[in-house]
């Protein structure tokens, strides 16, 4: 199980992962295994695709951690409170 200390406070647990597995593991990991499926069909716009599957359960995340407080979340986050906002209509979370 990794079980990691987070900046924000806390822990970060996934039992489906090894100890010495980072986030930045596990990415390359999805991604080479990725590539390895396409059977040699041209891709596009890859960079977007990794965007949307990452941030969208980050803001799902997020916004469950500070239960809904837009305010609150768009600083844990780093982010202008109309930015986060269009990034939750974006993926249909507000």
């Amino acid at each position: 199980m990794l079980t990691k200390e987070c900046p924000l406070g806390g822990q970060l647990t996934n039992p489906q992962v090894s100890e010495t597995q980072t986030l930045r593991d596990s990415v390359e990991r999805s991604m080479n295994n990725y590539f390895a499926h396409l059977d040699g069909q041209d891709v596009t716009d890859v960079y977007d695709m990794v965007l949307s599957e990452v941030e969208a359960p980050l803001l799902e995340t997020v916004m469950a951690y500070v239960k809904g407080n837009q305010t609150k979340a768009s600083v844990l986050l780093g982010l202008n409170r109309g930015t986060l906002r269009k990034k939750l209509k974006q993926y249909g979370l507000l």
